[in-house]
């Protein structure tokens, strides 16, 4: 079956990083969603929050799994924590960390803290940590050129899509 991957990711740092990603699984003739152009980003952000979060909200859409693209401050980011929690229950979740990945400069990153340590539910009466739940690869280390159509197909299966 045929999947469109919501990329969740800190734009202005990792954009370079996500795109490797990104180019990844479309050139396996598959749809990424979550990437917005600049200049609808910028727009968004000039009609504020409420505008923002329709614009992932329409992106979201008709996506079956969320790829959260784990950099050094992604955890940080409010939107990310919004498409997580959007996604939630209703898509499947993986967190990629993207931090070795070289940069158009040719640089990597320090490791950021997984985003889903920070985001908790219910389940059963009991607190549990994202984390508990969704699992995270490494890009480079678990090879995820070669992998990433194995880890959504997962996390797909997992969420009952």
């Amino acid at each position: 079956m045929a999947r469109r991957l919501f990329f969740s990711f800190h734009y202005e740092r990792d954009v370079s990083r996500a795109n490797v990603v990104r180019n990844s699984w479309v050139t396996q003739d598959r749809e990424a969603a979550g990437f917005f152009d600049a200049g609808l980003w910028e727009e968004a952000k000039r009609k504020g929050d409420a505008a923002i979060r329709r614009m992932i909200d329409e992106a979201l859409v008709g996506s079956s799994v969320t790829a959260v693209l784990i950099g050094a401050e992604t955890a940080d980011r409010d939107y990310v924590s919004y498409e997580i929690t959007q996604s939630y229950g209703s898509k499947g979740l993986l967190g990629i960390y993207i931090h070795n990945i070289k940069n158009l400069a040719g640089q990597t990153d320090s490791p950021g803290p997984n985003p889903f340590d920070r985001l908790t539910v219910e389940l059963n009466g009991q607190r549990r940590y994202l984390s508990s739940l969704y699992r995270t690869y490494n890009w480079v280390v678990d090879n995820g050129y070669a992998n990433l159509g194995t880890w959504v197909e997962a996390a797909a299966r997992a969420a009952g899509r």
